[in-house]
């Protein structure tokens, strides 16, 4: 725990002018980022006596060993330069709204000759039309299966669409006429992008138009006596207007807002946001945050305004944005916002009528969702707290090991040795921080070894960096440092190794032969699940019920499930090897067309110089090179009928990733590849 007054700078050095601050850990990691209308009178206000501050300021200020800042000459500069920094460092003391990306989008990909409607989550993708968010996926496949009729879009994939367009025969949405079957030509390119232009137009609110037309076309019909297509339309318009009805109207004159409500408690926000499009709902999301520092109302709708519309242009920020409270001065936000839509947006608290009585609804959702929230989590804190105190007892550890770091290694029968390091922070996975090894340092199995050799080079790259930064020199001034996170900058509190003693013994060696001494290390073996110390005789054993061994469970099962989806990626790439991957400079590209030219890796070995010299692409030096390689290459084994032994006399299977037709050798084993994070 560091003295602010260490670093405080002196008297004067701070300008009295507009910028932005920055404090930084002692090993050069930016965990608070702030701005100021005046930096000397704010960044006084941390410099003062410990007891007077907030106590989530007072962790803070003592976590950090350094404060810096850059000046700007506007306020409106100031918010967008807090705001790029808070996404690129990712400051642990911010207030930070989870992520919305797991909110479902309906997405139309007009960056596309044949635009697609489709469900869309994640970050926004140039040239794609972009309406929700929507609470739930289905709610989108409903709407998108009524207005096909009216405007039959494609929906396909890509492989799905290139099928189509090679057999010749559109998919059933094709046949059904919900789908207009661009694959097969029924509808030329312009038509179909016209088509998928008319239906943004339409989920972006302009509803009228399309009603009236239909409307017309269906009386003409009946004026004609065309019963069928009058009928026809007559669905069109109710399907239309049953989708309108999944968006009921709110605000009456069709206004374009969204509305921002907050709830809050002393630890904790929540954040819900209504989407308003020509009146009616079109989108609803919310966030939760711990509250890191003591903010008001109006700085938690400041930070939701740069979380909802830091990344978004144009129409995407409406003309109007209803919030609780105005940040304070509401100037710079106002005109930020205005910069970002290109055209006047307005910012205010609703007052009377229809928008405040929408508010208090939005209001309502945030208070439930902060009453949901606190109901789930709050057996979960109490649950890692008091397993990081268990762990911390048992092990005799000073204080509860707050980062774990957890490794395994694993191989099948020796060959494609891998390692794998998970790391959990306050009882969280925190993913961004794993890490893979390849073992090096030998061939063969040998799980000792293996770990002595990880723990060994993650640590050597840990006081590299340490080194770097001049951390451990006293009185010596540290290497500028961007603040960004580092592969292997930051030390755990404990170590914990997949297996029994004898890993845990090639751990601790490991860790002594750096000269570090200050990271405890512990192991769990399988079989009883005891934990294991260097230099013990016998193991610790902790109740079944313990959560602290229910935590270190959780940690080495991640640890092995991430080192076994690495090795099985590994080995799979290596069965999907082909000759054709040693030469050097020949492409995906240029190997399909050797493939496709000869038919067959076998038949490819058997061709001359002059013969492979005949591909497209391929010169003699590579048709060289091509052969060498090939020659070198040791056919593989024949393929064998197990039931009758038999040899088969087939052509060499294709193996190479990317080829058409791509198998794996015979005999490979049948691995399901895991996800990795």
């Amino acid at each position: 725990m560091a003295d602010p007054s260490s670093y405080r700078p002196r008297p004067g050095e701070i300008p009295d002018s507009p910028g932005v601050y920055r404090f930084r850990d002692e090993h050069r990691r930016v965990i608070y980022v702030g701005k100021a209308k005046s930096l000397r009178q704010r960044l006084a206000n941390y410099f003062q006596d410990l007891a007077n501050l907030h106590p989530r300021t007072r962790t803070m200020v003592t976590t950090a060993a350094s404060v810096e800042w850059t000046v700007v000459s506007t306020e409106v500069e100031a918010l967008q330069l807090e705001y790029t920094w808070i996404k690129e460092f990712d400051p642990r003391f911010n207030v930070k709204y989870r992520d919305d990306k797991s909110y479902p989008y309906l997405a139309v990909t007009m960056n596309e000759e044949f635009p697609r409607v489709q469900v869309m989550r994640g970050q926004k993708r140039k040239g794609v039309r972009y309406f929700g968010p929507y609470g739930h996926a289905w709610a989108i496949r409903d709407t998108v299966d009524l207005l096909l009729r009216v405007f039959p879009v494609r929906t396909c994939s890509a492989g799905v669409f290139k099928n189509a367009a090679r057999t010749g025969r559109p998919c059933l949405l094709g046949y059904i006429d919900k789908c207009s079957a661009p694959c097969v030509g029924r509808i030329p390119p312009e038509d179909h992008r016209e088509l998928a232009e008319e239906f943004c137009d339409f989920m972006a609110g302009r509803t009228g138009t399309y009603l009236r037309r239909l409307e017309r076309r269906m009386m003409e019909a009946a004026e004609e006596m065309e019963y069928e297509r009058a009928a026809r339309l007559r669905d069109d318009i109710e399907a239309l207007k049953k989708a309108m009805e999944k968006n009921a109207v709110v605000l009456t004159d069709a206004t374009d807002a969204d509305l921002v409500a907050v709830a809050e408690d002393e630890l904790e926000a929540a954040v819900q946001i209504f989407h308003v499009r020509g009146g009616r709902v079109r989108g609803q999301r919310g966030w939760v945050t711990d509250k890191v520092e003591d903010v008001t109302t109006a700085a938690l709708v400041e930070h939701a305004l740069q979380q909802l519309y830091g990344e978004e242009t144009g129409d995407s920020v409406p003309k109007e944005v209803l919030v609780p409270a105005l940040p304070d001065p509401i100037e710079p936000v106002q005109d930020w916002l205005t910069g970002r839509r290109g055209a006047n947006v307005s910012l205010r608290i609703p007052q009377r009528g229809d928008k405040k009585a929408l508010m208090e609804t939005v209001q309502r959702n945030a208070q439930q969702a902060l009453a949901l929230h606190k109901t789930k989590r709050a057996s979960d804190l109490t649950t890692r707290s008091r397993a990081l105190e268990e762990i911390a007892e048992a092990l005799d550890l000073d204080s509860a090991p707050l980062r774990i770091e957890c490794y395994d290694i694993s191989h099948l029968q020796g060959e494609d040795v891998v390692a794998s390091m998970v790391v959990f922070e306050d009882g969280l996975q925190r993913k961004s921080e794993y890490r893979r090894f390849q073992i090096k340092g030998f061939e063969g199995q040998d799980d000792v070894r293996s770990m002595h050799e990880v723990i060994t080079r993650r640590f050597r790259r840990y006081l590299a960096e340490k080194e770097r930064t001049g951390e451990w020199a006293d009185g010596e001034q540290p290497a500028e440092d961007d603040g960004r996170p580092k592969r292997f900058a930051y030390p755990p509190q404990l170590v914990v190794v997949d297996g029994g003693q004898p890993q845990v013994t090639a751990a601790r060696r490991a860790l002594d032969e750096l000269g570090i001494d200050d990271i405890a290390v512990c192991g769990l073996a399988k079989r009883l699940e005891e934990v294991w110390l260097p230099g013990e005789d016998d193991p610790v054993v902790l109740p079944r019920t313990s959560e602290g061994l229910y935590l270190l469970q959780r940690v080495r099962d991640e640890a092995h499930r991430f080192a076994i989806t690495y090795q099985r990626t590994k080995r799979a790439r290596r069965l999907r090897s082909s000759p054709l991957d040693e030469v050097p400079g020949l492409g995906d590209t240029r190997k399909q067309a050797l493939i496709k030219h000869f038919g067959s890796v076998r038949k490819l070995r058997s061709a001359t110089v002059d013969q492979i010299q005949e591909v497209p692409g391929i010169g003699r030096k590579t048709a060289e090179t091509i052969a060498v390689a090939l020659a070198r290459a040791a056919p593989a084994a024949p393929a064998v009928n197990t039931a009758t032994g038999e040899i088969m006399e087939e052509e060499e299977p294709v193996t190479t990733a990317g080829f058409p037709g791509e198998s794996v050798s015979a005999g490979a084993p049948d691995e399901r590849r895991g996800q990795e994070p």
